[in-house]
């Protein structure tokens, strides 16, 4: 599964939007944010669909993006992901 390419991120641009809006994430690709030094959050495409990889203490979860519902359940688990940190 190769990283989400610049189309790819075009068709999540909302969802981009709103995890910028967190100012302990900083985005320093587009479509790959990290908090701290750590990496965080990156997307990834399997032929038209879209996965998000998070990081959930030491490991990486990977949600599915590709509708409202998804991204939504992706943004609650980044939230929980931020308190759990102390952010």
């Amino acid at each position: 599964m190769k990283h989400a390419d610049s189309d790819a991120l075009d068709r999540l641009e909302e969802l981009l939007v709103k995890l910028r809006q967190y100012q302990s994430l900083k985005e320093k690709k587009r479509g790959i944010f990290y908090w701290k030094s750590n990496a965080f959050l990156h997307f990834h495409q399997d032929h038209d669909q879209l996965f998000a990889d998070l990081r959930v203490g030491s490991e990486w979860e990977r949600f599915p993006v590709n509708t409202q519902l998804e991204q939504e359940t992706l943004l609650a688990q980044v939230a929980i992901g931020l308190r759990q940190s102390g952010v």
